[in-house]
Parts: C-alpha cells; sequence; structure tokens
C-alpha cells in the first residue's frame, strides 16, 4: 500500500517557494565560494550569481507541471512515491541546467569533475532544506485542512462523522437514521448515523435538498437524466439521485447557477 505524505497543492505556494530556492542558491554560493566562484571579484558575483539563483528557481517551477500532474493524476493525493519522483527530477534536470550554466561562466571542469566537485556538495546542502521546507508546508497545510473540517452528529455519543465537506457525496434519509455517503482516498464509503435529515439540512445549507429523502453536495454533480418521464441527477460515480416536483425548480435554479 503506498503511503501518504504531507503535500501542499497550492500552485502560488510553490511558485513562492521556488523564488525562496533561488534565493537561498544565491546566498550558499554567495558565502561558500565553491571551485572557481572564489577566484570572481564582488561586482563578478553580482553579475553571475544571479544567473544561478534564476536557473534553481527556473529549475523548480520547470517541475511544477509534473509535480500536478501527478497529483490529480492520484486523485488529488500524494504519496511518499510521489515525492521521490518529484526529487529525482530535481537532481535530473538540474545537473542539466546547471552543467550548462556552469559551461557558460566558468568552462574549465570536465561533467565528472563538476559532479563530484559541485554538484553534489552543492545539492547536498540545498536538498535538506527543500526536504525539510516541502515536508513542513504539506503537514501546515493538512493541519489547515483539518480545521475546515464539518462534523455530522447524531442522537449517539458516539455517532458523529467528521469528514471535509468535499468528500460528502450525498445524504439519504432511512426511518430514524440517515445514510451518509462520502469519500475516504477516493473511495465511496457509506455510514449510518441516528438523526434527521432536516436537522443535517439546518446545519449545512450548502447542501441541496432534491427530494425529501435526499441531500446532495453540488460538488459532485455531473449530469441530468431524464428516464420514465422523471429528471434525475448524475453525481460523482454514476450515481443517480431522485429528484422530486417539489424540489425540482429549487434544483434546477441551484445547479444551473453553479455549472454556468
Amino acid at each position: 500500500m503506498k503511503k501518504l505524505y504531507p503535500f501542499d497543492p497550492l500552485l502560488k505556494h510553490h511558485l513562492g517557494f521556488g523564488i525562496g530556492f533561488g534565493v537561498w542558491i544565491f546566498i550558499f554560493l554567495f558565502s561558500t565560494e565553491p571551485l572557481d566562484i572564489q577566484s570572481f571579484t564582488f561586482n563578478e558575483k553580482l553579475v553571475f550569481l544571479p544567473l544561478y539563483a534564476f536557473a534553481g528557481a527556473l529549475l523548480y517551477l520547470f517541475i511544477l507541471p509534473f509535480q500536478q500532474k501527478m497529483y490529480h493524476k492520484n486523485g488529488k493525493q500524494w504519496f511518499l512515491v510521489n515525492e521521490l519522483i518529484f526529487f529525482s527530477l530535481l537532481l535530473f534536470f538540474g545537473l542539466i541546467i546547471f552543467r550548462l550554466l556552469f559551461l557558460y561562466i566558468v568552462n574549465n571542469y570536465s561533467l565528472f569533475e563538476f559532479i563530484k566537485l559541485f554538484y553534489i556538495p552543492a545539492f547536498l546542502t540545498l536538498l535538506p532544506i527543500i526536504i525539510l521546507s516541502r515536508w513542513a508546508f504539506g503537514r501546515y497545510f493538512e493541519k489547515k485542512l483539518n480545521e475546515t473540517k464539518i462534523e455530522i452528529k447524531g442522537a449517539g455519543n458516539y455517532e458523529n462523522l467528521r469528514l471535509f465537506f468535499k468528500d460528502l457525496v450525498y445524504i439519504q434519509s432511512s426511518d430514524n437514521y440517515v445514510e451518509i455517503s462520502y469519500l475516504e482516498n477516493n473511495v465511496l464509503k457509506k455510514a449510518l448515523i441516528r438523526t434527521k435529515l432536516s436537522s443535517i439540512k439546518k446545519d449545512f445549507p450548502d447542501l441541496l435538498q432534491t427530494h425529501r429523502s435526499f441531500l446532495i453536495n453540488k460538488l459532485h454533480f455531473k449530469q441530468w437524466q431524464i428516464k420514465n418521464s422523471k429528471t434525475e441527477l448524475i453525481l460523482f460515480n454514476d450515481i443517480v439521485i431522485p429528484i422530486s416536483k417539489t424540489y425540482l425548480d429549487n434544483t434546477k435554479s441551484r445547479l444551473n447557477f453553479t455549472t454556468n
């Protein structure tokens, strides 16, 4: 089973992180002066070292589309293997970009010397910071998400269900209970809680009532369906939800608004 890994999916945060990565490269090179950089004058450092910083930021941003593709392909989940793939890409493309830049600026070391004397020491210094920073950002994002979870309360002391609103698919009443259908790791699951549908509707007005026995999460609406002259909804995983005449106009109005 794949192991989940803390991950911040917000692209704007990674854009900022990429810029920060470039700044850190400039500070590292300016302070440690590896290889021939120590022979640069102060003005030469101000000219050439920002090129390394720009290349580092560009490298991180270049890999972001691959990262986002993996994230969405996994059903908006991030695993340890995905993080390892990300860093493999970072190391591979980093070797190409920094080697070309190094040849342009210095041009007196073989590929082996470049890897041994510059690339490996630099990344052994930079990688731990990137790894810890990405992990910390991921943990913070997960903490903020946990704080936005909703709680559906049942009549019993141990019947409460806590989940993300986006993972709630629909709720169906059954006598004195409601059956809650929700996603967990992109798998549809069900939970039976002793409460009334009207109580849940009052607590969560963003849910849409389509029938006296059904509440749905509009986020999972896929399409309309007319069968035997009756209008129905198709949700995630081709779940069919009935619409009664009482709620038809309101359902059409709210869903048309969200899908236009």
